[in-house]
């Protein structure tokens, strides 16, 4: 239903902007007819399935749920697909082209046609939402949303099936929640219209209205920019993402692209990665920028492959580190060859920084300081210097591996000491390159089984069955099929000894029996160490000698996450020591997990810790900070989702917990790197 109430004109008396209402039900079917349509400056759809169900929420409730706003154009503009699972038909009609309201729209969308990532279910005893479950499935008490407002529900029989699940509340009400239910359909959403402006002015104003609403990242206010400069730009920047996600580098996106062309076009004396540079740049300065980037990705891509046989940007944790390599090949002419002394020792700094998590705080700050870095005559010495690499290289020792997990960059160095090794996988003989998972990390599991650990007995913590060193890079049907929960003593001895060492686990027996499990770590994490040092040297320039500064003694700080449960109550303990002091914080794993939620939308929050609150903030980059007594934790959304998932998988019993003293503390808090949680960290 369209429900026209003004317009505005401008100083010539033509209609500039349309002010009209269209209910839910009216702007789908228009969706899918193509009338109304994406322009290339929208970014992608983000929504979780938690803010979709609060959007249908708010609707069923009669709460406000925003305008929208469109342009509409007498010409042809550049557009990019809606994620709305189906394809849009092709318009009778000039299209609407959506720049306020994706989020909301597509959600909505989703919901009505049954989009598979968009089961909504309705509690109509309780009146909440969510998205569908098993445990909803099973419990009669909830519908599916779809169910109920799509063309082939049945509402008498939904209402009969109702009555018969033992609910709490009267039949009347049952027929009144359900009506407003069905009415989300013809709630109005309303409208502005913007009528023949010109396509930068739209990008403008897009830019201004998405600013005030959910934070845009730096690289959408560039896209909009660009896009509206040279319309298809986008394309050519999906299109290259596309290329290397074929190849396994999916993580090289539009954004770490967007990134990659604000560096090259940065000045030789104030090289940052500011978009005001990108914005202000001339067309042929984009062009040109954008070739350097695809030169030095065509040459980078391949030494990761080659050279580190890196097969997926899954394995590399921070992309931040490629930058610099991408904008050194890129400078340089197509004829121009680097030497393999130059070459090695890029690799080399770009292991050191890995290890060394170069790009895990201020990313942008030491990221400008690289690429300036880049322009003197020994780059490799200058970039090794911002290392802190200056007369020696470096070397692991296993103290640098005890009590990392599978979330810490040494992840990424065990991964390619045993490629490296020609370690191979237990099940089908194959490379260890070839097992990898949905999203494209390598698949592993543990020497030692959780389970087998656990049932002796002997009271291992979670920290210590997941740490790095008991990971073991094989597929999923070696997970299943060999090691199951038995014992390595078990089934290692059907492993080849050659391939036992690739993987380098201990040779001695009795180190594979539960009871031994801290000799294993200790063993393995010596092997393990000797094989990352002995791949740096690989690469290490002919100029460094030994790191002398190894063992100098450093001051050393820790944090960890441990979930504890009982009596129907679940407590996440944050506990960290620095400076000799010690620091107990609880927090309400429901809060933490809202919190992180609304990061994922670009939102802060402050989270209860005790009788405090903490700060949760997230940045341009989606890192996400947590103040926590005497650190600020940084990580990305995802690790710090896995992070909570770890700490629970483990749960200790409530009777355990150590009791919280989580007071101000009185210092100024330090960074600390979400990656390092469990880890003694030497400062």
């Amino acid at each position: 239903m369209v429900k026209r109430t003004a317009t505005a004109r401008n100083a010539g008396g033509k209609v500039a902007v349309e002010r009209t209402n269209r209910d839910v039900r009216t702007l789908i079917t228009q969706i899918a007819a193509g009338e109304i349509m994406l322009p290339e400056i929208q970014r992608g759809y983000v929504w979780k399935a938690s803010q979709v169900a609060r959007l249908i929420e708010s609707l069923y409730r009669g709460y406000p749920a925003g305008s929208l706003l469109f342009w509409k154009t007498g010409q042809p503009a550049e557009t990019r697909g809606a994620a709305i699972g189906v394809p849009q038909a092709l318009p009778s009609v000039m299209p609407l082209y959506l720049l306020d309201g994706q989020q909301r729209l597509t959600s909505l969308f989703r919901v009505l046609t049954d989009h598979p990532e968009a089961q909504v279910v309705f509690n109509i005893e309780t009146e909440t939402f969510q998205n569908q479950s098993a445990a909803t499935r099973r419990n009669k008490k909830w519908i599916k949303v779809y169910d109920a407002v799509g063309p082939e529900s049945d509402m008498f029989m939904i209402h009969g099936e109702l009555k018969d699940a033992g609910l709490a509340i009267p039949d009347p009400e049952i027929g009144r929640r359900l009506s407003a239910l069905q009415k989300i359909t013809q709630r109005d959403f309303h409208m502005e219209v913007l009528h023949d402006f010109e396509y930068e002015e739209v990008a403008d104003i897009f830019v201004r209205v998405n600013s005030g609403g959910r934070a845009l990242k730096t690289t959408d206010l560039a896209l909009a920019t660009l896009s509206a400069r040279t319309p298809g730009f986008l394309g050519q920047l999906e299109a290259e993402s596309t290329r290397w996600a074929e190849r396994g580098f999916g993580a090289l996106d539009v954004n770490f692209l967007i990134k990659a062309l604000t560096l090259s076009l940065s000045t030789t004396s104030t090289r940052s990665a500011s978009v005001a540079k990108l914005t202000a740049a001339s067309k042929e300065m984009v062009e040109s920028g954008w070739g350097r980037v695809q030169r030095g990705l065509s040459h980078v891509v391949p030494l990761l492959t080659e050279r580190l046989l890196i097969p997926t940007t899954a394995v590399v944790p921070s992309l931040a580190a490629l930058h610099p390599l991408i904008f050194y090949y890129g400078q340089r002419p197509e004829s121009t060859e680097v030497t393999d002394e130059v070459e090695n020792g890029l690799l080399y700094w770009f292991l050191a920084a890995t290890a060394r998590n170069r790009y895990g705080g201020a990313s942008d700050t030491a990221l400008a300081q690289d690429i300036r870095t880049l322009d003197v005559e020994n780059p490799v010495a200058a970039l090794l210097s911002n290392l802190g690499i200056r007369e020696g290289g470096i070397s692991v020792t296993g103290n640098d591996l005890a009590g990392r997990n599978h979330q810490s960059p040494y992840l990424m160095f065990c991964y390619l000491a045993a490629a490296h090794a020609g370690a191979t996988d237990w099940w089908d003989g194959g490379p260890i390159s070839g097992g990898v998972d949905p999203s494209g990390k390598p698949q592993y599991s543990l020497v030692h089984p959780a389970a087998k650990l656990r049932s002796v007995g002997k009271n291992y913590s979670s920290t210590e069955i997941n740490e790095l060193a008991n990971i073991v890079f094989v597929s999923e049907q070696t997970a299943k099929n060999i090691i199951g929960s038995h014992s390595p003593a078990a089934y290692l001895p059907n492993v080849s000894a050659s391939d036992r060492s690739a993987h380098a686990i201990p040779s001695e027996p009795a180190l594979l029996e539960p009871e031994e499990y801290p000799s294993f770590l200790a063993a393995r994490r010596t092997l393990l160490a000797q094989r990352i040092t002995n791949l740096l040297d690989q690469f290490r320039p002919a100029f460094l000698g030994r790191d002398v500064a190894a063992n100098e003694p450093r001051e050393s700080r820790s944090f960890q996450f441990t979930g504890y449960v009982g009596a129907g109550r679940s407590v996440l303990v944050a506990e960290a020591e620095a400076n000799g002091r010690s620091w107990v914080g609880w927090l309400a794993p429901s809060d933490f997990e809202a919190a992180l939620d609304a990061a994922a939308t670009g939102l802060a929050s402050d989270v209860p810790v005790g009788d405090e609150t903490a700060p949760l903030r997230v940045d341009d980059e989606n890192s996400v900070t947590f103040g926590l007594g005497p650190f600020t934790i940084r990580g990305s959304l995802d690790q710090w989702r896995t992070t909570v998932k770890d700490a629970f998988e483990g749960a200790q019993p409530l009777a355990d917990c150590p009791e919280p003293n989580d007071d101000h503390w009185p210092a100024e808090p330090e960074e600390f790197l979400l990656s390092e949680i469990g880890v003694q960290n030497l400062a």
